[in-house]
């Protein structure tokens, strides 16, 4: 890489907080801050949602799994889950979204303490603070990583922790200074940038790779879309697994997670979140076409080798950026890493910040809040947010070496822990109509213990479970982490509808929801 390239990388990361600031304006209101009033079109806010759920994750690591697959595995069978994906936001947008919106909601905890008390609001929030915050970790390292590459050709050795400062300090400069209207739109941005640096990267490959290439990952299954040969209990991606898995998993992520959720909640209107939540399905299983698509060619450009082993990488995951630095022209290498970046800066600090303030805070304060409050210690909680993601990426970057895993799957796997638990609390409500707050609480607390009990401690000899918390290996498999969410919302189901069952019919049910999302 010559000056041209880091010019490019360097004007990116300054300029697009100061569009981001200038975009936001001025926030008069906490409403204003944390849902932007409800005035965001509903196409980028889709864009945005894309952006936020993908980001860095998406451009380095999807291509390393169609890279890194067997003929036996299928390079395009991580689609499965996307086609999971769109089912999934379908069944949010008419069962959850109308709630939400309807209900003139700040967070989508809010819900929760409408429909069961404070106690089970404030549980939920705080369980969506510790997941965020360790899946954006791992987001934020992501990041750093071609950048880390960048550095180096030019001789410069940056250790994680100093790169990832420095990120995060761009990334809270538009959160703290233009709120929810400035990270929506500055996501559609970025989606769009690092979107233009993939097409860049497979016209690249397009002049380079050898004649026959395609047919040669044809061959060794590159384009196998689906796999129902795999075990579907500890399988990569079998077809029941992936797309039952995948289908919960978008509801709990765009459904129970405020970071989409807020996104969400910026549109004018339930229409308009709606077509942005449902649009997003379909981006997001063309994006994941595309970028495996990326990583079938650099298979074909590399010629399958090892990228620890044969190329002298510190992990797999460099891989991408590996041939950014090193095989694109300048001038286009930038703008290729800009959009890498660019996909990074998606910001969750306002769903952070929001959810501690209006879930958590405000309830513990007992006392109401006036608006000025409430916005100052808005962008109080995002400065504390960003310092705690900051901590927790450098950590995941120092602990990194010891997983064979790619990193959007270590991220996936994180939320698996609690999203069951949080899906489930949802629609316990829903279904359950006798279920109080105390059954919701214990129903939830179980479904964490019991999820996080199969993850860690049941492991697969063929088809036959065995409690052992050692390591998995070629000869015990851990359950297939796509189970996690299904398995967790049927806990929380389960022990919700049965603690519901001491209730006489009698029971009052807090049900204003319901009225607010009728009218």
């Amino acid at each position: 890489m010559r000056g041209l390239d880091l010019a490019i990388i360097a004007l990116f990361l300054v300029g697009m907080p100061l569009l981001g600031t200038w975009i936001g304006g001025r926030q008069r209101s906490s409403t204003d801050y944390f849902v932007s009033e409800k005035r965001i079109s509903w196409w980028v806010v889709c864009l945005s949602v894309v952006s936020a759920e993908t980001s860095t994750l998406t451009v380095l690591s999807v291509p390393v799994i169609a890279y890194m697959a067997t003929p036996a595995q299928g390079g395009m069978t991580y689609l499965t889950l996307a086609l999971g994906y769109i089912v999934g936001r379908i069944i949010v947008s008419f069962v959850l979204l109308p709630r939400y919106v309807a209900g003139d909601l700040v967070t989508a905890y809010a819900f929760l303490g409408k429909r069961y008390g404070d106690g089970m609001r404030a549980t939920a929030s705080v369980t969506f603070l510790f997941t965020r915050l360790l899946a954006d970790g791992i987001r934020l390292f992501a990041t750093a990583i071609p950048i880390k590459v960048v550095l180096a050709q030019y001789g410069i050795t940056a250790s994680y922790w100093a790169i990832v400062l420095a990120l995060g300090i761009a990334m809270v400069f538009y959160s703290f200074f233009g709120g929810a209207r400035a990270v929506v739109w500055v996501d559609a941005i970025q989606m769009l940038w690092y979107v233009l640096g993939g097409v860049v990267v497979i016209w690249v490959l397009a002049g380079q790779l050898p004649d026959g290439w395609f047919s040669k990952a044809a061959d060794a299954n590159k384009f196998q879309l689906f796999d129902f040969a795999s075990s579907p209990l500890t399988g990569s991606f079998p077809f029941i697994a992936a797309f039952f898995g995948g289908a919960l998993l978008s509801m709990a992520s765009h459904g129970a997670d405020q970071m989409i959720v807020q996104r969400l909640m910026a549109t004018r209107d339930v229409k308009s979140a709606q077509k942005a939540l449902i649009a997003s399905g379909v981006v997001v299983f063309l994006q994941f076409a595309f970028f495996l698509f990326i990583g079938v060619m650099m298979w074909a450009f590399y010629n399958g080798v090892d990228p620890v082993k044969d190329l002298k990488l510190s992990n797999k995951d460099e891989l991408f950026a590996h041939f950014i630095v090193n095989d694109l022209p300048s001038g286009l290498s930038g703008f290729v890493i800009a959009g890498i970046l660019a996909a990074a800066l998606s910001s969750s600090l306002g769903a952070l910040a929001s959810s501690t303030v209006t879930d958590v805070y405000e309830r513990v304060r007992k006392t109401p809040m006036t608006d000025d409050e409430r916005l100052r210690h808005g962008r109080i909680w995002t400065l504390v947010w960003a310092g705690l993601l900051i901590v927790c990426a450098g950590l995941f970057a120092s602990s990194n070496k010891t997983t064979a895993d790619p990193i959007v799957v270590q991220a996936l796997g994180i939320a698996g822990y609690t999203y069951g638990a949080l899906l489930g609390a949802f629609l316990l409500g829903l279904i359950f109509r006798r279920v109080t707050q105390a059954d919701a609480i214990i129903a939830f607390v179980t479904t964490v213990l019991v999820v996080g009990f199969v993850i860690l401690g049941v492991k697969f000899v063929g088809s036959t479970p065995t409690i052992d918390f050692a390591k998995a290996d070629a000869t015990r498999k851990s359950l297939t982490g796509w189970w996690n969410t299904p398995l967790g919302v049927a806990v929380t189901l389960l022990v919700g509808g049965l603690l519901s069952l001491r209730h006489s019919r009698g029971v009052p049910v807090r049900d204003e929801l319901d009225v607010e999302a009728k009218a």
